[in-house]
């Protein structure tokens, strides 16, 4: 199982407001070219949002959907990834201060993934989640500089949606 954690120097409210828009998903997710809501409400229970994985010449759609939802301290998702399966990731956020600790689990549910993990795949997914921990506090700090943090999920989230964010390339 792969858990790991950052510091944000940001509030839980500043760091909730990004996770709760759909639209920004592909900004911090490693490995997503673009995202969108598709059902429901994001980041509410049964929500979805679609996005795309390139891999080089490659694109595959797939689709994660809210699991559990404790608004703004508790997000778990299940990610879909074709013949690969499913994953559970678990975000939880932490007061710590004035900060936000952020801690995340992953762990492969269903499907392939499941059957291959081991020591090898469990390092890969470590630095997966170092590069998308560091995205997330880029934008929550970067946000906040650009007055754009409010802490209202439902205000960032329909900003999100009206500015489009989160379809173009993926962040490298």
């Amino acid at each position: 199982m792969a858990v790991r954690h950052r510091l944000i120097k940001r509030p839980p409210a500043d760091v909730w407001a990004v996770l709760a828009d759909g639209n920004r998903y592909a900004e911090w997710v490693v490995g997503t070219a673009s995202s969108r809501p598709v059902r429901g409400r994001w980041p509410h229970k049964d929500a979805a949002i679609a996005y795309k994985v390139r891999l080089g010449p490659l694109e595959l759609s797939s689709e994660t959907v809210v699991r559990r939802c404790e608004e703004g301290s508790v997000l778990e998702l299940e990610a879909k990834a074709g013949p690969l399966g499913t994953a559970r990731i678990a975000i939880e956020l932490r007061p710590w201060g004035d900060h936000c600790l952020v801690v995340f689990d992953e762990h492969p549910l269903q499907g392939a993934g499941g059957r291959l993990h081991n020591a090898g795949f469990e390092a890969l997914i470590q630095v997966r989640h170092r590069a998308m921990l560091g995205r997330l506090a880029r934008l929550c700090e970067h946000d906040a500089r650009d007055g754009r943090a409010t802490g209202d999920a439902g205000d960032a989230a329909d900003a999100g949606a009206a500015a489009g964010r989160g379809r173009g390339p993926a962040h490298a």
